[in-house]
């Protein structure tokens, strides 16, 4: 009886936790959007279609500095997006707070983060290292063997709040409102997947329309939107992409629909006569499958990822603006 017992509260568990968000994004603080990227799959199914990029020799320096390659040794990315009250403040219209996961802590980085840290603060058991980096602080701090937590938000509240959930991270459903909210929306056995207001760091400078390759879509950065990348059932490598939007009515739902149609009718026009090489034939192919329909106050957006899209030519890498720099995505 016991073992039975035992056995089904193990069951149980085990099914929380296939239905509970990823550690690392439990651990992120309160935001406006959340964006998650599993790389373990891309490390596995697609790292002989990738280039690698050609790094600038200050970013290469701090690669060999801290004995880490994040394209190699990332295996987790968890972000959260924090709307700035002054988007012509220091951080723009949006500040980041991430939890990084892999091959990525060890002395070589606490030691760099030793000699550049301008402040340390005791947290929570936990080192935080306040790094000047382009006007802003970055705080880092080493959360666990294989978990690294950064903010550049400019207070410590959002690091502390990290910190803070780690201690109950093991409890599956913990984490943020937005995650709680939203979670049960993204699909099954997604690689990458964003919910809330996801659309921030691609807004205009006052914070109004997303803007996408040059096309100001008919979205607003505070459109909550959920997002996500998963395999496709056939054969070949190709990926899934769904994005929904959930307008404020039926009728604004509608209104958007047609708008992102029509874009979508423009952009295959320009499209159409690009070379056939391998880069624009995975985004025809993209725009080819794209569908974008209505269904009550939501519009969803529908296309397939190509394998080849993943195959271009390499680009650099932004280097750290001086040697006390830590490489962000931020601006």
């Amino acid at each position: 009886m016991i073992v039975a017992a035992v056995l089904l509260f193990l069951a149980v568990a085990v099914f929380l936790r296939s239905k509970a968000p990823p550690e690392a994004a439990r651990l992120l603080p309160e935001s406006d959007g959340i964006i998650y990227i599993d790389l373990k799959p891309v490390h596995t199914f697609f790292r002989k279609d990738l280039k690698p990029p050609e790094h600038a020799a200050e970013y290469q320096q701090f690669i060999d500095a801290i004995g880490i390659d994040p394209e190699r040794d990332l295996d987790e990315a968890a972000i959260a997006l924090h709307r700035m009250a002054d988007p012509s403040g220091p951080n723009g219209p949006v500040a980041y707070s991430m939890v990084l996961v892999g091959k990525i802590t060890g002395k070589r980085l606490n030691d760099w983060l030793d000699a550049h840290a301008a402040a340390r603060e005791s947290y929570a058991g936990h080192t935080v290292y306040s790094i000047p980096s382009e006007g802003r602080t970055v705080r880092v701090a080493q959360v666990g063997y294989d978990m690294v937590a950064v903010s550049n938000t400019p207070t410590p509240e959002q690091i502390h709040s990290m910190l803070d959930r780690h201690s109950t991270a093991a409890w599956p459903f913990a984490g943020s409102t937005l995650l709680r909210q939203h979670y049960h929306d993204v699909p099954l056995l997604s690689l990458a997947w964003g919910v809330g207001q996801i659309g921030l760091p691609l807004a205009d400078e006052r914070g109004g329309a997303i803007n996408i390759l040059g096309f100001s879509l008919p979205l607003q950065a505070d459109s909550t939107i959920i997002a996500s990348v998963t395999p496709a059932l056939s054969l070949g490598g190709s990926l899934n992409v769904k994005v929904v939007e959930i307008a404020p009515s039926s009728a604004k739902a509608a209104s958007q629909s047609d708008a992102l149609n029509m874009l979508l009718i423009m952009v295959r026009g320009i499209a159409a006569p690009l070379a056939d090489n391998a880069a624009n034939k995975g985004l025809k192919e993209l725009l080819r499958t794209a569908e974008v329909k209505q269904e009550r106050d939501r519009v969803v957006v529908t296309a397939t990822l190509d394998r080849s899209l993943f195959s271009g030519p390499a680009e650099s890498t932004k280097s750290p603006a001086n040697s006390s720099s830590v490489p962000e995505t931020s601006k």
